[in-house]
């Protein structure tokens, strides 16, 4: 599969890396294109770099690793490179405080098809720190990591749901597009969690035999 790849920081350096693992062809795009050079080096695998143009062009699928409101602003900028494809959607829009940015408005994601809408929007890979993602696999006690993934589309969801497993995840059906903002508000509760209470998230929920109550 070619995979494109908006952005040259962390999340892009981290996912990318399992999909030239596991044998894509990968290109990375940035308005700072020696860094877009700088990163695909690091990826090897005949990793290709350039513009966030070229490498909008040149994926089947598209991850859109920018930051809350800069990935509204290219995808609205290329949106003509982008119709008729995968564009997976990674951001977190939270601000200081934990606050969720979008405000009871449009999920970013939502935005981000709003401003391209020819192509089929997926949310997934938001709620782990980078580091969380440069795990090989991200395994926890033995059990893989499972990813929600949201979007409308059935073969978009089942090409996302391939990546997801390039990276030793489990995918799990989050519904469709409408419920990303959950994944946003969950990613904007759980940093709160970890980063402002230094509680472990993981423990406010229920084993799944327990999810609807005890036993009887």
């Amino acid at each position: 599969m070619r995979i494109g790849v908006l952005g040259t920081g962390n999340m892009a350096d981290a996912l990318a890396t399992h999909w030239v693992r596991a044998g894509h062809e990968v290109a990375v795009g940035g308005r700072d294109e020696p860094g877009a050079q700088r990163l695909a080096g690091r990826l090897g695998g005949g990793t290709r770099h350039g513009s966030l143009r070229m490498a909008a062009e040149f994926g089947e699928a598209v991850l859109a690793a920018l930051p809350y409101g800069a990935g509204e602003d290219v995808a609205r900028e290329l949106h003509a490179a982008l119709d008729g494809k995968v564009l997976l959607d990674c951001s977190n829009p939270v601000g200081p405080g934990f606050r969720l940015l979008t405000d009871g408005g449009p999920s970013a994601a939502r935005r981000l098809a709003a401003a391209a809408p020819g192509a089929h929007v997926v949310k997934a890979f938001n709620l782990c720190h980078e580091d969380v993602w440069r795990m090989d696999p991200p395994a926890f006690d033995g059990r893989p990591l499972a990813v929600p993934v949201c979007g409308d589309d059935g073969a978009a969801l089942a090409l996302v749901s391939e990546l997801v497993r390039n990276t030793g995840c489990e995918p799990v059906a989050g519904g469709g597009l409408e419920r990303a903002g959950l994944l946003e508000a969950t990613a904007a509760l759980f940093i709160g969690l970890w980063v402002g209470e230094g509680a472990d998230a993981q423990a406010i929920a229920p084993p799944l035999a327990y999810a609807t109550g005890p036993g009887r």
